[in-house]
C-alpha cells in the first residue's frame, strides 16, 4: 500500500530556461538550490543541475529520440507519488514547462491526485535562441506573427501549417532536426518558397552554440552537412535573413 503522509508535498514545475544558469528565474533558482528531491530532464545543462542542494536526491527522467528512460504516466506517477509521502518536488524542464515540456499533463496528474502544484515558467528555447542569435521573432518590417510547432511527433505529414509560415510570418520548429527533410518538403507543398530564409540554432544561450542561416529547399542538406544534434531548434522567415550574406550555408558561432 503506498506511503500517504496526512499532508502532501507540493510539486514544483520549474523552467530551467535554454541551458545558461545566469537565466534562471531567481524563483526557478532559489527552488533549486533548497530542493530535497529534484526530477530532471535530460537537456537540463550540468551547470544547472550543478546549483541544486547538495543533498538533494536528483533523479533523471531523461528523453531521447526513440528512447525514454521513462514513460511520462510513470512520470507523472513519480510526482504525485513522493507527494503524497509528503515530500516537496522540483520538477526541473528545460526551457518552460508550458511549450512543448508536457507540464500541463503533470499539473493535471497532481491535481487529480490532489496534490498542490506550481509552475514557474522559465525562458522558453524560442526566446532564448532568437535573443542569442539576435533574431528578432516578431520584426515590423518582416513579421508580425510567429508560431512555434513541434517537428517530432506522430501524424507530421498529416498537421495543417498552412498559414504558419510565409510572408510577414514567422514559424518556430522545435524537435524538428530528425525530420528537417519532412518539414522543408511539407512546407514547399504548402506553397512556401523554396528560397525562403531559415536558420538553426543548435545550443543556444550556451558557450557552444552555432546559428547556421540557410534557404528552405537546402535545409536537410544544412542540417546533415553541419551535423547538427538536439537541442536545435529550426526558425523559418524573414527575420532570418542576413541580406548582405550569401545564405548557401553560413555557420556563425556566437561570441562568447
Amino acid at each position: 500500500m503506498a506511503n500517504h503522509a496526512s499532508h502532501p508535498g507540493r510539486v514544483f514545475l520549474v523552467g530551467a530556461g535554454p541551458g545558461d544558469p545566469d537565466l534562471l528565474t531567481l524563483r526557478a533558482a532559489r527552488l533549486l538550490t533548497s530542493a530535497k528531491i529534484v526530477v530532471h530532464d535530460g537537456l537540463v545543462d550540468p551547470s544547472i543541475l550543478a546549483m541544486a542542494n547538495p543533498q538533494a536526491r536528483m533523479i533523471s527522467v531523461a528523453k531521447r529520440r526513440a528512447h525514454h528512460t521513462m514513460p511520462q504516466e510513470d512520470i507523472c506517477a513519480l510526482l504525485v507519488r513522493e507527494a503524497l509521502a509528503g515530500n516537496d518536488v522540483v520538477r526541473l524542464k528545460g526551457g518552460d514547462p508550458l511549450v512543448f515540456g508536457r507540464g500541463g499533463e503533470e499539473a493535471e496528474a497532481c491535481r487529480a491526485a490532489g496534490v498542490p502544484v506550481e509552475i514557474v515558467p522559465g525562458i522558453s528555447a524560442a526566446n532564448a535562441a532568437g535573443a542569442a542569435a539576435q533574431i528578432a521573432l516578431t520584426h515590423r518590417d518582416h513579421a508580425s506573427v510567429v508560431s512555434f510547432v513541434a517537428g517530432q511527433c506522430k501524424g507530421l505529414s498529416d498537421q495543417d501549417w498552412s498559414g504558419l509560415a510565409g510572408v510577414g510570418r514567422t514559424l518556430v520548429i522545435y524537435m524538428g532536426v530528425k525530420t528537417a527533410p519532412q518539414i522543408a518538403e511539407k512546407l514547399m507543398a504548402d506553397g512556401l518558397a523554396p528560397d525562403m530564409a531559415v536558420a538553426v540554432i543548435e545550443n543556444a544561450a550556451r558557450p557552444e552554440m552555432r546559428v547556421i542561416r540557410g534557404l528552405l529547399a537546402g535545409l536537410p542538406d544544412l542540417v546533415e552537412e553541419n551535423r547538427v544534434k538536439s537541442p536545435a531548434l529550426i526558425v523559418i522567415g524573414e527575420v532570418t535573413r542576413e541580406h548582405d550574406a550569401d545564405l548557401a550555408a553560413i555557420a556563425v558561432k556566437a561570441e562568447q
